[in-house]
């Protein structure tokens, strides 16, 4: 079995170097959100032959992300088919993208059946796109932020910090109680909770748009991978129209100056929400990171 330990913030320190190495585009290969989340999915980590091994629990399924790491995965792969076994379940991998996909058929040839995890796809966008908001597609996206600079001529965009990072949080919870009517929104805001209080530690930046001396809209991230920053929470009060894309274009562009090696922006998934998935597909993403459940059957 392998000795799997709860997630920690002083696991980030091990992690980190291990994600890099792997340099992976899925949102969930990263140590923010396997933090934020660990709580909620039951996540637990080992370090095994030089790979980080994440495990996790999602309706009573026990599941492991595909390992992150450089060297023999093969060996990886056996050690974690071990633990399933010794645990008395399947040995199913959770989130594994079609590169993922073509290694495990290599370790273990007609071995894996393949489900799509559609409402796990990341979203992900050019981030010049997103700056620029250039083109007939992203036309409506413009004329928002036209009409929201027309309209709020006092509006400001700021890097969050421990000076503003209170008032943000006060935002997050107006707008959860405005939109509190789902259990999964309820989920979210336990590891948006996580994101706040540990802010710094968690190496997250940020950025808020405010009017009339308020926060009305906010968001966090971090770089992701090598080529892709990926942003882990973005909130907005609705009734200011033009508040969303003011955030999502004024945080891009602090992105694309900052990191001008970042080519990509991930903005993760949208869980089936159907309003969430319109938003996300209104931006037209340049590419979805597709994910699957990959289950272990014997020949």
């Amino acid at each position: 079995m392998i000795t799997f330990k709860k997630v920690e913030l002083s696991d980030k320190q091990w992690m980190d170097p291990l994600l890099a190495i792997a340099d992976m585009r899925g949102g969930h290969q990263n140590y923010t959100n396997i933090f934020a989340w660990s709580e909620i999915y039951n996540y637990q980590v080992a370090q095994v032959s030089g790979f980080l091994v994440v495990k996790g629990v999602l309706n009573d399924v026990h599941y492991y992300f595909y390992p992150a790491g450089s060297g023999d995965i093969t060996t990886v792969f056996e050690v974690m088919q071990q633990d399933a076994a010794s645990c008395g379940h399947e040995f199913v991998l959770a989130g594994v993208s079609p590169e993922n996909i073509a290694v495990i058929n290599r370790v273990f040839p007609d071995h894996f059946e393949y489900k799509e995890m559609r409402d796990s796809f990341d979203y992900v966008y050019l981030l010049d796109k997103l700056v620029t908001l250039a083109g007939n597609k992203l036309h409506s996206k413009r004329n928002h932020v036209n009409r929201f600079k027309k309209e709020n001529h006092d509006w400001s965009f700021e890097l969050i910090s421990g000076e503003n990072l209170a008032e943000c949080w006060e935002m997050n919870l107006q707008w959860c109680r405005i939109n509190s009517q789902s259990i999964e929104i309820a989920k979210e805001s336990c590891a948006v909770r996580r994101c706040f209080n540990h802010f710094t530690a968690l190496g997250l930046e940020g950025g808020l748009i405010r009017t009339d001396g308020k926060v009305i809209a906010f968001t966090m991230g971090e770089k992701l991978n090598s080529d892709t920053y990926i942003i882990h929470i973005e909130k907005a009060l609705g009734e200011r129209e033009g508040s969303y894309q003011m955030i999502n274009r004024e945080f891009a562009a602090f992105i694309q100056k900052n990191y001008p090696q970042q080519i990509y922006v991930n903005r993760e998934e949208d869980m089936g929400f159907e309003g969430l998935r319109k938003a996300k597909l209104s931006y037209h993403p340049y590419m979805m990171e597709e994910k699957y459940f990959a289950t272990y059957f014997e020949l």
